[in-house]
């Protein structure tokens, strides 16, 4: 059953504990699956935050959201932040992308409207100070 859940798309050990949990397994009978999938490389943590990481951020999410977002489907903070390091250089093209995306050519108008699209980039899970930095640019 676990191993069909693998095939579709990564899953971390907590998501897949809470699936299994869901179709009446015994604990003792999870961890033992969850083991055995970890040990014959069909699980890992580290290949559903790279995976979890590309997704989100080709859809417009930024590092802290997205950082948020690992945490609460139990991927260790060790692993999250070494994942998001790796692209640390493209997190500054994303957030270029994401405002383009949602506001086009568009000059900003005027204090409103600047404080409009910060939220909306912050609320995306980028940088205060790197927001700032881009808007400046503009």
């Amino acid at each position: 059953m676990a191993v069909r859940m693998l095939a579709r798309r990564e899953h971390s050990a907590l998501e897949l504990r809470h699936k299994l949990g869901q179709r009446g397994l015994a604990e003792a009978d999870i961890d033992s699956a969850i083991g055995r999938l970890r040990q014959e490389g069909l699980q890992s943590d580290q290949r559903f935050a790279e995976s979890y990481v590309h997704s989100r951020s080709s859809r417009g999410y930024g590092p802290l959201r997205i950082a948020a977002e690992l945490r609460e489907r139990g991927v260790d903070d060790g692993i999250v932040e070494r994942t998001l390091e790796r692209d640390h250089e493209h997190w500054q093209q994303r957030l270029l992308q994401a405002h383009q995306r949602k506001f086009g050519d568009v000059p900003i108008k005027d204090f409103q409207d600047r404080a409009r699209r910060i939220r909306f980039l912050q609320y995306r899970g980028f940088e205060p100070d790197k927001i700032h930095r881009m808007l400046k640019t503009l």
